[in-house]
């Protein structure tokens, strides 16, 4: 067991990410109230308030809160995740009830979770029993984030191990908090609010169908006929989102309803969101409470736990949560509905001032039990274990790592005989996906290249993947066609301009690389029929691409005058892109870094060597080597320039999420410098980045399956992203078939006798 010093010893940071006052509430009070237990009982804990706010701009907050979400805007909740990480907290606690965060059951805040490393603790305000599939998704979405659950009832705690499968050992049971105030007697705080000589029974909470106030107003004329004086006071604003769809005419149907049944000098109501300790007042100067609520399957109200929190008599439905923490006679049940059963019971009360008061001592005695100072130490103890529980990470080794031999069973593995698929669940290919251009183009370049392939595998797949580039040509459009269905049913006339100049890369690469004639000849016809369309594009990248196949084009065919206009243009347009876009400290072709990034130099530097353009050489070299230090970590490893990075003006990379696909072009773009300039530095860079997918990581996790050549889909803050997609597997086989025809290039310049790393 943790023990407090050692709580306020080992942690010293936590980021809270909920809503928070002044916005209107029951969980911005919570939120807010959870701040200020975790600073009265720690003062020196640091607390980064993340607040989610679904007006931006209305609300003032207070200084405590460290950055608002706009509730709907996914990239905020990015935005919010990195500034989070970078923060330096140990643990993240979250608040979570539906309605609050963006996206389909509020699956925004998953974007938020999965990109910050730290451990985090859920306290759920909502569980359901009967989820949609959206909330089931986002439900489970945080179970399998979250270090620990906090639920605020047992019966929280069964339907998560029951309806969701959650582990039992990762859910704690946390009373909802309650205000640490003395017990004192109604009558000492009647006058303050004009209540002198009332019987008062108190329903307070934001006003909303569902809380039952019409069965309390038909349980009044039986209770004022045994009881002439009693009032009862209805506090709570009406609800904002009721308010923005239809006024106050719920609280208007109300206060009808009242007249109706003669009742309306015995009714009050407040309309009212009240500071923090007037609402405890106007609740400690009440003899009664009520909670008339109409939903059997509330799990938590903060309204009920104020409630026995000060010592009242509660008088309730039997919901989830008041049958727990009126258990063993700390409160009344009633039936729903049942305004009788309201009427009886309250006037029961109000004719036994003995029996009121036992009733309200040992509500208060259980309310003891629950005060925020408490909640705060039993979380904070659960954050510091989930904290220490942490793994930590074992630094890999900085000896070189021994590339693995190229395996075709992972892409045999996700292809069939239309092609290869895109994605997979794990290692199992998702058919729902089907298939692309761009993975079918890289597994021809694959085959082309990996000569371990057996002449009979190599001509089947050669001919599956070369018939499903020729059969994506679309001649009215003069493009390809990228997105195919399972069905081999196309999704579009044409694809993404990427997509077209990367099919022309592997047509020339084919073209120079295939073990047999038949495939080099398709390739090359295929490569002249469409290649000028690359004349017609305008994506950097898609020159990039062209520009490859165009120099892999000129060396199977020297004097090749398409491919050889390909790389004049292009190549040129790239030299000029870096002059417009270069800064001091940004020496790249754009102003943004994205996915695929080393291609450009790689590009540029294939075109020089082609057409023996200096200029074109040294462009590629000096944007390589800036490339290269930003995807360089302080510690000397390869970190892909993450994904979160893209579109960023001017912006250093982010660390996260780092994909196969930038290693393998790091590898290949290293290789085409080495070829360049001799400079055997190259060699040691490419074989840094190939490390990357061993294990020499920010993470140190290797993301090859050595077993099967397989390859994770990346590195994600909280570890890999264990599915195994094409584009990520041939990254994997690609880069080894690089690595293994450098060292080889390499190690005839360096000499027998010298050992290239």
């Amino acid at each position: 067991m943790v023990q407090l010093a050692d709580v306020v010893n080992s942690i010293d940071h936590v980021a809270l990410v909920g809503n928070f006052l002044p916005r209107k509430c029951g969980l911005a009070t919570y939120t807010t109230d959870t701040f200020t237990a975790l600073k009265g009982r720690f003062p020196d804990l640091k607390i980064d308030v993340y607040a989610m706010d679904d007006h931006p701009g209305r609300y003032e907050y207070p200084p405590e809160v460290t950055r608002s979400i706009p509730e709907q805007d996914r990239m905020q909740y990015l935005e919010a995740a990195r500034e989070i990480e970078a923060s330096g907290a140990q643990a993240l606690w979250l608040q979570h009830e539906y309605g609050i965060y963006g996206g389909p059951a509020g699956e925004h805040i998953l974007a938020l979770l999965e990109r910050v490393s730290m451990p985090v603790i859920v306290t759920l305000h909502t569980i359901l029993e009967k989820p949609n599939a959206d909330q089931r998704r986002v439900m489970e979405g945080l179970l399998r984030r979250a270090s620990r659950v906090v639920v605020m009832a047992e019966r929280g705690r069964e339907i998560l191990e029951r309806v969701y499968g959650a582990a039992g050992r990762s859910i704690v049971m946390i009373p909802h908090g309650v205000p640490d105030r003395e017990f004192v007697a109604p009558d000492t705080l009647k006058a303050r609010f004009g209540w002198e000589d009332r019987d008062v029974v108190l329903t307070f909470g934001l006003l909303a169908p569902g809380k039952g106030i019409e069965v309390m107003i038909n349980a009044l004329p039986a209770i004022v006929e045994q009881n002439p004086n009693v009032l009862y006071a209805v506090l709570g604003a009406t609800h904002p989102n009721l308010v923005a769809h239809e006024g106050e005419k719920y609280r208007d149907k109300l206060k009808a309803l009242a007249l109706d049944h003669g009742v309306g000098r015995n009714i009050e109501f407040i309309d009212a969101f009240l500071e923090h300790d007037e609402l405890i007042d106007y609740l400690q100067a009440a003899d009664i409470y009520a909670t008339p609520y109409l939903n059997p399957a509330q799990i938590t109200s903060g309204t009920l736990s104020y409630a026995v929190g000060v010592g009242k008599a509660v008088v309730s439905t039997p919901y989830v949560h008041a049958t727990e923490i009126l258990a063993d006679g700390h409160g009344v049940l009633v039936d729903f509905g049942d305004s009788a059963a309201f009427a009886r019971e309250i006037n029961a009360l109000l004719g036994s001032e003995r029996n009121r008061i036992k009733l309200s001592e040992r509500a208060y005695a259980r309310g003891r039990t629950m005060i925020w100072p408490r909640l705060a130490e039993v979380a904070m103890r659960e954050i510091a274990q989930m904290v220490a529980a942490k793994p930590l990470r074992m630094p890999s080794s900085t000896a070189a790592l021994t590339p693995l031999a190229p395996d075709f069973a992972a892409v045999e593995r996700m292809s069939d005989s239309t092609g290869m698929l895109q994605h997979s669940i794990f290692s199992i290919p998702d058919r729902r996906h089907g298939y692309c251009i761009d993975d079918n183009a890289r597994a021809l370049m694959l085959v082309s290249q990996m000569t371990s392939l057996d002449p009979v595998q190599r001509d089947k797949w050669m001919t599956i993947y070369a018939s499903f580039l020729q059969y994506a040509w679309n001649p009215e459009a003069r493009r390809f066609r990228n997105f195919m269905n399972f069905d081999r049913t196309w999704c579009e006339d044409f694809g993404s301009e990427d997509s077209n100049g990367r099919t022309l890369w592997a047509f020339g690469v084919t073209a120079r690389d295939a073990q047999m004639d038949k495939h080099r000849m398709w390739a090359a016809s295929m490569f002249d029929i469409t290649a000028s369309l690359a004349l017609e594009l305008g994506s950097p990248r898609a020159h990039g691409f062209a520009m490859l196949g165009a120099a892999a084009m000129l060396e199977a065919v020297p004097g090749h005058t398409l491919a050889r206009t390909i790389l004049t243009r292009f190549g040129d347009e790239l030299v000029a892109l870096l002059e417009d876009a270069r800064r001091p400290q940004w020496e790249w072709f754009e102003i943004v870094l994205a996915y695929d990034n080393a291609r450009l130099p790689e590009a540029l530097l294939r075109a020089g060597i082609a057409l023996k353009r200096d200029d074109m050489i040294q462009c590629g070299l000096t944007t390589l080597e800036w490339i290269v230090a930003k995807q360089t970590s302080p510690d000397g490893r390869f970190r892909a320039v993450g994904s979160e990075s893209f579109g960023r003006v001017y912006a250093e990379p982010l660390q996260f999420d780092q994909q196969p696909l930038e290693a393998q072009a790091t590898i290949d773009a290293c290789s085409a410098a080495f070829d360049a300039s001799q400079d055997t530095r190259w060699v040691e860079e490419a074989n840094r980045a190939y490390r990357w997918y061993l294990g020499q990581n920010d993470l140190d996790l290797p993301l090859a399956t050595a077993q099967d050549g397989g390859c994770f889909d990346g590195l994600m803050p909280t570890g890999l992203n264990r599915n195994q997609g094409a584009e990520s597997i041939l990254a994997l086989q690609l880069a080894g078939c690089t690595i293994s025809g450098l060292a080889k290039r390499a190690q005839s310049v360096a000499g027998p006798d010298r050992a290239v790393a």
